[in-house]
């Protein structure tokens, strides 16, 4: 899978034309979007929820560096050892080195965004280390060499058939079938002994607990307890917006989450782990590791505006609303978080100069603020980068990378030309009687504008003449 934001545009128009894929995903999301609505019946308890949870989020937030501290002295206590990485080069070469140290040619992976974010797997390769997902979707995808298209459902854009042919090309002695339960068993019988064969387990986190220095996993598989209990190494990894300041605040925004990816009002796991194995406990990890990647988050956080994109859960529920991702699905975005979220991530990890063109496919049209647990305003979030795609601007922090990538002189100067057009009546009417006069002369095509459009065409007479010729002064 080699897709980029920078090409965007012909991926979408190829997902478009891809008629399986928009039928997997039309089932998928309108299977979402009722369990979401069933898990909130009562509007009243719907705001309070989403009223709570962006509280505690922004709270959480505005005292982000002294819970960090908080957070990292608290898991020393534990016996949980924190590693700082400022980059993806940064966390890569934190977990070579862990590798190098437990001599592990196999890591056992959960659920976690961030390490698709770093490329693991790939860097890891290079070392011959081979880590294996063992989240059901992620399993499939990896199968296929393929990457995740949603954030909580990697594998959302396969319907039964084709995960069954994924498995028939990469699964030895596997009997083609379409029955769900039985793919399910097929994969869980190919992960099993890995959990018992891999030195090191990895994880994401969903929540980080400053007050008790306690790492919140949430999952439905029972993968990520697996992961980050039978190997001797855990090792976890988390983007630095996720420390949350008490243990209270968890319930909170745990139900958001549920209840906003998934339509549950729990997960079928919870996992809260505090420190590694204590003396006279069965089971559980020797080693405990955390690594908190920044990654261009400390931009986005110096920046009050920008900040709130950090409020973020990663429910995915704006994707499973959005009117661009549920046509042209995650693949097509070319970054490693798709979709209304990925839009205003994306830019703060990768720049401006990659990403200008992934900030103008939205419509704008709302439905992803409408329903964000945590009510981040993405739309407006949207209008200021690209705002700052077009200018360059200096602020008193580090700027957004590739500021002014999206400057086009010609469009700059037309728009400055029509400015002063529409400023000056006299130029403006002269100029709209003379464009009338070549109504036929409008090419048919006109870039992007008549890609989904026919071209525009000029009436006869103006608005003020027909004013004018009925005697209407005003």
């Amino acid at each position: 899978m080699n897709n980029s934001p920078e090409r965007i545009h012909v991926q979408a128009k190829n997902a478009l034309s891809d008629t399986e894929l928009r039928q997997n995903f039309r089932g998928a999301m309108d299977y979402l979007r009722t369990k979401r609505k069933d898990a909130f019946p009562n509007k009243a308890e719907e705001k309070a929820v989403r009223d709570r949870a962006e509280a505690i989020r922004q709270r959480c937030l505005s005292k982000l560096p002294e819970l960090l501290e908080q957070l990292e002295a608290q898991c020393l206590r534990n016996g949980i050892q924190v590693h700082w990485a400022q980059n993806a080069e940064d966390a890569n070469a934190i977990f070579a080195e862990l590798a190098t140290e437990k001599r592990t040619t196999l890591v056992v992976k959960g659920k976690s965004m961030v390490s698709e974010e770093i490329e693991l797997n790939h860097h890891m390769e290079k070392r011959s280390v081979r880590c294996l997902e063992s989240d059901m979707g992620e399993y499939i995808v990896q199968l296929d060499g393929d990457t995740p298209s949603h954030i909580i459902m990697p594998a959302i854009h396969k319907n039964k058939q084709q995960v069954s042919d994924t498995f028939e090309h990469n699964i030895q002695d596997f009997t083609p079938t379409t029955d769900v339960d039985a793919l399910i068993q097929t994969g869980r019988r190919m992960l099993r002994k890995a959990y018992q064969d891999a030195e090191v387990g990895v994880s994401g986190v969903n929540f980080a607990v400053a007050e008790t220095g306690t790492l919140c996993l949430v999952e439905n598989e029972g993968n990520g307890r697996m992961c980050t209990t039978i190997p001797d190494t855990h090792i976890a990894i988390t983007g630095i917006e996720k420390v949350v300041e008490f243990l209270s605040d968890v319930p909170p925004l745990y139900s958001a989450l549920t209840r906003s990816a998934t339509g549950q009002t729990i997960t079928t796991y919870f996992n809260m782990i505090s420190s590694p194995r204590k003396e006279g406990e069965l089971d559980g990890p020797k080693e405990v590791h955390l690594i908190l990647l920044d990654n261009g988050r400390t931009q986005a956080y110096h920046d009050v505006e920008l900040r709130k994109t950090l409020q973020c859960i990663r429910c995915g529920a704006c994707m499973n609303h959005c009117p661009v991702y549920t046509r042209i699905g995650g693949h097509a975005y070319g970054t490693v978080y798709p979709g209304p979220i990925g839009k205003i991530i994306s830019p703060h990890l990768m720049g401006l100069n990659k990403t200008k063109d992934l900030i103008t496919a939205s419509s704008l049209c709302g439905a992803c603020e409408e329903v964000c647990p945590v009510r981040i305003p993405i739309p407006s979030l949207l209008q200021r980068l690209r705002q700052e795609a077009k200018n360059k601007k200096q602020p008193e922090h580090a700027p957004l990378d590739g500021q002014d990538a999206a400057n086009n002189i010609v469009e700059r100067t037309a728009m400055k030309g029509f400015a002063y057009a529409a400023t000056h009546p006299s130029i403006y009417h002269n100029a709209l009687d003379i464009a009338r006069k070549m109504n036929g002369l409008i090419p048919r095509h006109l870039g992007g504008w008549t890609q989904c459009r026919v071209k525009p065409k000029l009436a006869k007479t103006s608005l003020k003449q027909k004013l004018a010729d009925r005697g209407d002064k005003k």
